[in-house]
């Protein structure tokens, strides 16, 4: 006879008592978690130093991205100065080949009134090439010398505005072209900003004062060696101040400004101009840097050296590409107050030095126009030295 009794629920057994199949799915849910746990931590965010390095990095690409929006915006500019001038003349000489055709009108309704070499002018005047035209048809022999002239202006306005139409259909072309490149590099420093703030926002109050912890360790290391060139300078100073006493001692009618000028210091004037030029920079301290700016209540980095050399009478390029050529390259042993000191390898970045391994300059987005280190973003990114003017 069959059995009445329930059967028991599938299970298994925990120290001797079975248990519901649910509770053992359970633990064993728990099991795989600890084991989970062990295996891998459960927070993969990035080091600081990490997050770090992609903010600086990501600030660096803004402002290289901002040097070729200065550029695309420069040659913008240009081109439409260029593109405004072309279709100016082009209406002229518009107006003026209307004009003459015109008067050439007046000539052909005269034939039609006399009844002689109508469909000669008529021909002429709807004619693609009235040189051709002449040629073909022999009619400059029938002219007189007033409608021979009239047929010589009308020829020549004709052929200019053919050329001016050209130059500024092609030059409508390069300027759609540079406004093309505008809107990208707009678009690329954009995002590279938008990028280093959503790190830095992520980032806890707690995090955020380590980070705070490791810029200043950075900042002293820069100050450090900003100390140990100034060291470097001041006694290449003192070797050149003897090298030239010597000299002079020792030749009679040398003086010292020519001994000077020997050792490669800067001319006076170039002294001058640069006092200028750096006082105008002190002066700026305090703004905020933003990107694309020329002052004078915001700046970028290059706009700032081309505005404070521009105080001193000096013009200076709008972009670092430009401004890097705009002089003589110097070491950075051998740099001066009033020399711009250029950064990483795009050669991005600009500062006007002022002595003692220091230089005023605008950092970056989110920063404002201070004193700094050259070495603020170590020593490597040091590109070139250039002495304006």
């Amino acid at each position: 006879m069959a059995s009445h009794r329930k059967s028991r629920p599938a299970g298994s057994r925990v120290a001797g008592i079975r248990t519901p199949a649910l509770a053992t799915a359970a633990l064993t849910s728990v099991a795989l978690l600890s084991q989970t746990a062990t295996a891998a931590p459960a927070d993969d965010r990035p080091s600081l130093e990490e997050v770090q390095r992609k903010v600086d990095d990501l600030y660096r690409q803004a402002g290289s991205a901002t040097e070729k929006y200065n550029a695309a915006k420069e040659k913008t500019a240009k081109q439409r100065e260029q593109v405004d001038g072309l279709l100016d003349s082009l209406a002229a000489r518009t107006q003026e080949l209307n004009d003459a055709r015109e008067e050439l009108g007046s000539f052909a309704a005269a034939q039609y009134r006399t009844g002689t070499s109508v469909s000669d002018t008529a021909t002429l005047l709807l004619a693609d090439s009235p040189q051709d035209y002449f040629d073909q048809n022999q009619l400059m022999d029938r002219l007189t010398g007033r409608q021979k002239q009239l047929i010589d202006d009308y020829a020549t306005q004709q052929a200019e505005t053919m050329e001016k139409r050209r130059e500024a259909t092609e030059s409508l072309r390069t300027l759609t072209d540079a406004q093309t490149d505008l809107k990208t590099a707009k678009a690329t420093v954009r995002t590279k900003l938008s990028s280093a703030r959503r790190l830095l926002a992520d980032l806890t109050a707690e995090e955020q004062a380590r980070l705070a912890a490791i810029e200043k360790k950075k900042q002293e290391e820069a100050a450090r060696k900003a100390e140990e060139l100034a060291r470097q300078q001041a006694a290449e100073q003192r070797r050149q101040e003897e090298a030239a006493a010597a000299a002079q001692e020792a030749a009679s009618g040398t003086t010292s400004s020519s001994a000077s000028s020997s050792s490669g210091s800067p001319d006076p004037g170039y002294a001058t101009a640069a006092e200028k030029a750096l006082a105008f920079a002190r002066a700026q301290i305090g703004k905020p840097y933003v990107w694309g700016a020329t002052g004078p209540g915001s700046y970028d980095c290059s706009g700032l050296t081309q505005a404070a050399w521009k105080d001193a009478g000096v013009d200076l390029p709008r972009t670092t590409y430009d401004q890097v050529n705009a002089g003589t390259t110097v070491s950075i042993s051998a740099a001066r107050p009033g020399d711009l000191v250029f950064f990483y390898d795009d050669i991005s970045h600009v500062g006007i030095y002022i002595g003692d391994g220091m230089m005023i300059h605008a950092p970056k987005p989110g920063a404002y126009v201070r004193e700094e280190s050259v070495y603020y973003d170590g020593e490597s990114s040091i590109h070139s030295v250039v002495r304006p003017a």
